[in-house]
């Protein structure tokens, strides 16, 4: 016990060094390139800066974004609580298969899935030509861009709820189906509540994911002005031309919904941690025998 007190209370310089240590790496490269895109978007002014963020092109950048967002959104809710209550709650065949492949675009490159996804439905590729001929485009459209989001994102969910629901085990839904209860009913009012929190907070992490995304996105997208480029796309062509209010300007976007973002994991982490607390509170002391 002395030993692990000794590990816990370091000297008050020692914490304040590694504190400040902690802060100034945050501040170079997490602080500082922030409040540099937004210096460079309104170096010119707040005129040119509205001006290059009204432009038809970046306008319309920002809304696929958000499009593909809010359709990749329920898709990857759909999925991830459905492979989250499988793992967490079920034993079967090809358990440990499914979270591999939940787990795999953590491990493929995001250019390399756009292409994986151009050699399945390009052209050219394994169903190019059915898709032709019936006049169904995916690749440098919409349902590519939103496919290959789909694969990116597709961890976050399903890796945020499979851990809690392990933890929280399976005991309360089986008293409430003994209770009778429908699932519908124990997934309502027994399961959604239990893992609320770290739902929406999966749902945040997917949802910055979806709209930050640049390389599958890029590779399936064609680059189509004003029709299939997202915000990241657009920057970067923009940075390409030399536009650089333009470009600073689109990417103070992305920065805002970055900050957005870590406000409500912020608020979600402290609502979880809160929950947590009071639950541990009203807990009974455990009995120990004399």
């Amino acid at each position: 016990m002395s030993a692990v007190r000794r590990v816990n209370s370091e000297s008050r310089p020692v914490r304040w060094a590694l504190l400040t240590l902690a802060f100034l790496f945050l501040f170079l490269f997490l602080g500082l390139p922030l409040l540099a895109v937004f210096a460079e978007a309104l170096r010119q002014g707040f005129g040119p800066y509205a001006a290059a963020l009204a432009e038809p092109d970046t306008l319309a950048a920002i809304r696929l974004t958000v499009v593909v967002a809010l359709l990749v959104l329920p898709l990857n809710l759909v999925f991830g609580v459905a492979a989250a209550w499988a793992i967490a709650k079920f034993d079967f065949r090809g358990k440990s298969l499914l979270t591999t492949l939940i787990d795999l675009p953590f491990a493929v490159s995001p250019v390399v899935a756009g292409l994986l996804f151009i050699l399945i439905f390009g052209r050219q590729g394994w169903f190019g030509p059915w898709l032709a001929e019936h006049d169904i485009k995916i690749i440098f459209a919409l349902p590519g861009m939103i496919i290959a989001t789909m694969f990116i994102t597709v961890p976050y969910i399903a890796r945020e709820l499979i851990p809690l629901m392990q933890a929280q085990g399976k005991d309360e839904e089986e008293a409430a189906v003994s209770l009778g209860a429908s699932g519908w009913q124990m997934f309502r009012r027994v399961s959604l509540p239990n893992i609320k929190w770290g739902l929406l907070y999966g749902v945040i992490l997917a949802n910055a994911r979806a709209m930050g995304e640049f390389g599958a996105v890029s590779v399936v997208s064609g680059h189509v002005r004003g029709e299939t480029n997202t915000l990241p796309l657009h920057v970067e062509i923009l940075y390409n031309e030399y536009n650089s209010v333009g470009a600073f300007a689109a990417a103070s976007v992305l920065g805002l919904l970055a900050l957005v973002t870590l406000l409500a994991k912020t608020v979600v982490e402290w609502r979880m941690a809160r929950e947590t607390a009071m639950l541990n509170a009203e807990l009974p002391p455990e009995k120990t025998d004399k």
